[in-house]
């Protein structure tokens, strides 16, 4: 079926209610959305209670942000059949989160709508219809430390790194729990009861229905994140929320389009959602990107820094399917972590985190192209801007002695080698505090 089939057969999407639950080990968070006609779906989040201590779940400050991480919740639901109405039922939107929610589900969808070749106009993506009442939200308080989310891979690590001296008043964030992102977590410093602990439950409804023809696709994971994360800096009194999203993210990966594989890792994104924080879940949580200001190649030279991390991070997204998680070493985020290293770890170093040399892989060839800017589009995955990775390639090819491995003299047969003095970029657009932004100019500009 096509979308204009889906949307019509199942014009309508309810957002029928959410709960929040205080058990024996877990705060649980569900929600109930409903694609009328075809099925209801209740998915739920756990966020592992430990010995945290927790304020009052049954505010209404607390009910608010449940309230918007259900609506981003929505969104891996809604894709199904994108239906054109979607239908509040357990509170209300104002004009100003209509369009900041039209906004999300439209380029936070992008890579989505491109892939399933959806042509519809964003303001008539989605047409938003509260049916319940808007809470009245009594006055935060405003906490101290720090909240840092971390994934298992080279990005959040240097985070972690650059502030350690942070550490006795931070907590690690992790979604999924995954080992790796523990075992970062423990290099860190952090023991079990400094690290969230987050699960987060897709209803299988969705999966089934996924495999019989309904829209599927990529959604604004990073956005889930936001939301859950702010909900545990508000319940544990914590002031900050420090991501690692870096510049790079910024870029779109079709040319001329903005359709971003990243979009809710872009300063795009984080603007709107710290603004949307300050009007609408009034929590006084300050959320921002500690990397904005660099770029991956800038990231990938302070990771070479830290050896401690280097066997154990891993960001391959097909590797991280297998029990235990691996690098795929077939997939175009395998070959750009691999590339955006190698002008500081080349050859030895990287040979021995992921177990070959990927620059003798022939068969990589087509996504080695499209990741240096020369296919149809940038691959659809977390990896760097064009002129980074030709820096990158450029960089390590200068440095070798010994022959060219197959896509080092590729490139070095077919394209021009790069002018370009990337490592000194520094960019102004970006929400750090002056103490965090001290510390990140200290560490990229000290020799």
């Amino acid at each position: 079926m096509n979308v204009n089939e889906l949307r019509k057969e199942y014009p309508i999407f309810y957002y029928n209610s959410y709960k929040i639950n205080e058990e024996k080990e877990v705060i649980k968070l569900e929600f109930e959305f409903e694609i009328s006609g075809l099925s209801k779906f209740t998915p739920k989040i756990e966020i592992l209670k430990k010995n945290f201590k927790f304020k009052d779940i049954n505010s209404n400050l607390v009910k608010n942000i449940v309230f918007t991480i259900g609506m981003i919740e929505s969104i891996s639901y809604f894709k199904a059949t994108c239906s054109p109405e979607f239908v509040v039922r357990c509170g209300a939107l104002d004009k100003y989160q209509e369009k900041w929610f039209k906004k999300l589900f439209y380029l936070g969808l992008g890579e989505f709508r491109y892939i399933n070749r959806i042509n519809i106009k964003q303001d008539e993506f989605v047409n938003f219809i509260s049916k319940g009442e808007k809470l009245e939200l009594e006055e935060a308080e405003e906490g101290s430390g720090i909240i840092i989310p971390i994934g298992g891979g080279k990005d959040s690590n240097v985070t972690l790194e650059l502030l350690k001296d942070y550490r006795k008043d931070s907590l690690a964030f992790c979604i999924g729990s995954k080992k790796v992102s523990l075992e970062c977590a423990k290099i860190a410093g952090f023991n079990n009861d400094q690290v969230i602990e987050v699960r987060r439950i897709i209803d299988k409804k969705l999966l089934k229905i996924n495999n019989k023809g309904f829209l599927n696709g990529h959604t604004p994971f990073s956005a889930i994140v936001a939301s859950i994360s702010y909900l545990c800096s508000y319940l544990l009194g914590k002031k900050y929320i420090t991501l690692s999203n870096e510049n790079s993210a910024n870029e779109s990966n079709v040319d001329g389009e903005n359709i971003n594989h990243q979009y809710s890792k872009t300063i795009e994104f984080e603007n709107d959602f710290r603004e949307y924080a300050e009007k609408e879940l009034k929590g006084k949580v300050e959320y921002f990107s500690l990397l904005r200001p660099i770029s991956e190649l800038q990231i990938a030279m302070l990771f070479s820094r830290i050896e401690q991390y280097h066997k154990v991070f891993k960001s391959c997204n097909v590797g991280s399917k297998s029990e235990p998680w691996k690098w795929c070493c077939n997939c175009p985020k395998c070959l750009f972590v691999y590339t955006i290293l190698s002008p500081f770890l080349y050859k030895e170093k990287l040979v021995n985190i992921f177990g070959e040399d990927l620059f003798t892989r022939e068969d990589l060839l087509k996504t080695f192209i499209e990741l240096c800017g020369y296919g149809e589009t940038k691959p659809f995955e977390c990896v760097g801007t064009y002129s980074e990775i030709k820096y990158a390639i450029t960089k390590t090819i200068e440095k070798q002695k010994d022959e060219l491995p197959f896509l080092l003299k590729y490139y070095k047969d077919n394209y021009e080698l790069s002018k370009e003095e990337l490592l000194n970029f520094y960019s102004e657009e970006n929400n750090l505090p002056n103490e965090f932004d001290d510390i990140l100019r200290k560490n990229i500009f000290s020799k």
